[in-house]
């Protein structure tokens, strides 16, 4: 008869005083201070604890908030546009993990993600700012890269210009490529649970900019939809009524590379919560 398998338990962490003895609670000193244990936050609008996510369901979807460092100033720029797309494209591979809809604001990014379970959000949420992250950093680095050609004609630098790119937080140019962290804090999430919170959540993405007054900039009062959005995508908005086509858009516009919603909340179910949703209607506001 063979010998038992030996099993290994964990012991729990020991933390002793200076001098090595049990003393209770190492921390209680700093308790009865008030001090805030944990790891501190990343910046003065850090605001989301380190905790284990809430769990999510295949039939329901997530609404991702993302910020963005203080360094970068208004996302809402072509540049920027063209990079989050890429990432966008980069999170087409995962069939785990979809993108149904998403949203530019000049310092954050909304989206909407259905995903299998907690461990394939979190995944594909890596995946997707390690990406934009990466194309952002060289988007806004004007100089002799390739990608910045464009951006060299139109503030008419020289071909071959050193790169630089412009610090938002000191207000200077810094020379060189910018590398460093794009999204500093941890991505807020709401589940998405019942028709009428996503219907609400529809609107909250597609319609943000209208609540961040974007739309009433002067190049932006003739626009119907978001462009810094997937709102071309979308087919429940009210001004379309019954018409089976996409509205058309501008040759030279590429939009988001977004999956169709496979959820029944998304795909049907949030128009119990209200019905259509118009192109005019500001999240938030109240009637």
């Amino acid at each position: 008869m063979g010998r038992g398998r030996k099993r290994h338990v964990q012991q729990s962490l020991f933390y002793g005083d200076k001098n090595g003895q049990r003393r209770g609670d190492p921390n209680r000193r700093k308790r009865r201070r008030g001090v805030k244990l944990g790891r501190p936050p990343k910046g003065k609008r850090s605001s989301e604890p380190h905790k284990v996510r809430p769990p999510l369901g295949p039939n329901q979807a997530a609404h991702v908030t993302i910020r963005i460092t203080d360094e970068l100033e208004r996302m809402r720029t072509r540049d920027v546009f063209r990079a989050v797309r890429w990432a966008t494209i980069a999170m087409a591979e995962r069939p785990s993990c979809r993108i149904v809809h998403l949203s530019i604001q000049h310092n954050h990014l909304h989206l909407l993600v259905e995903a299998d379970d907690r461990m394939a959000l979190a995944r594909g949420m890596q995946a997707f700012q390690i990406s934009a992250a990466k194309h952002i950093n060289v988007a806004i680095s004007a100089g002799r890269s390739k990608d910045a050609s464009w951006w060299n004609a139109r503030n008419g630098r020289e071909r071959g210009a050193r790169q630089r790119w412009w610090n938002a937080k000191t207000r200077a140019w810094v020379a060189g490529r910018r590398k460093g962290t794009v999204f500093p804090d941890r991505y807020h999430q709401e589940i998405v649970t019942t028709p009428r919170q996503a219907r609400n959540t529809l609107c909250y993405v597609l319609n943000n900019w209208r609540k961040h007054r974007e739309d009433r900039r002067d190049f932006a009062t003739g626009w119907l939809i978001d462009p810094f959005s997937s709102g071309w995508a979308f087919g429940g908005w009210e001004e379309r009524g019954e018409s089976p086509f996409a509205w058309k858009t501008r040759e030279t516009y590429e939009p988001m590379l977004t999956a169709y919603p496979q959820t029944w909340l998304l795909r049907e179910g949030w128009k119990r919560g209200g019905g259509p949703i118009s192109v005019y209607a500001v999240p938030g506001a109240r009637a």
